[in-house]
């Protein structure tokens, strides 16, 4: 694919979490900033966003954060970030963070990166968006969800074909490689969208 300028990250806002997702998200931050790719994601200042960003930062990298009105008034935002995009609606939102990026990757996360990340495979499967998305299977924290995809293949609610809209890997590492290695997907694919 071509140069990648930014990546769209979706995680956890959560701090109750195993260390081990916060070592994977400082390490894809480190590297985010070390290739000179810029980072963005929801501007939250706890939990996986928090430390996703302040990894690139540290390392002199930039993060763009997009994050709904409401939740500034809740203070929830992060207050140093590069740039800061305050959006009207959590819709705006997502659909500003896909424009934004040149790929999509799903860290662990809670309800909110779940349906970021089956909004984003909706999108591509309907021809929407072609770009990479990449899940990042920390500790097989997506095991389930992969295990449901496959069910959703097998009864025939999804073609064997979807499987190519994303990737799986296992740590931080692996996922430039798997994003510059993606296939190409364009809006011709949305003739498979629907099962006859």
């Amino acid at each position: 694919m071509e140069t990648i300028k930014t990546i769209t990250v979706f995680c956890a806002s959560s701090s109750k979490i195993d260390d081990c997702y916060f070592e994977e998200a400082k390490k894809f931050g480190e590297i985010l900033a070390k290739e000179n790719i810029a980072c963005c994601n929801g501007a939250g200042s706890i939990g996986l966003m928090n430390e996703l960003s302040e990894a690139v930062l540290k390392n002199g990298g930039k993060v763009i954060g997009v994050i709904p009105q409401f939740m500034c008034e809740m203070g929830w935002q992060h207050n140093n970030l590069t740039e800061l995009k305050v959006v009207d609606s959590m819709h705006q939102r997502k659909q500003t963070m896909a424009n934004l990026g040149d790929a999509s990757v799903a860290l662990a996360g809670g309800i909110g990166t779940l349906e970021e990340l089956f909004e984003i495979i909706t999108w591509k499967q309907l021809g929407l968006y072609p770009k990479p998305i990449v899940i990042l299977n920390t500790n097989g924290f997506f095991d389930k969800v992969l295990s449901f995809l496959d069910q959703l293949i097998e009864q025939n609610f999804m073609r064997e074909e979807h499987k190519k809209m994303w990737k799986v890997v296992d740590k931080a590492e692996e996922i430039l490689p798997a994003i510059r290695s993606f296939e190409a997907w364009d809006n011709s694919f949305r003739k498979i969208a629907a099962i006859k």
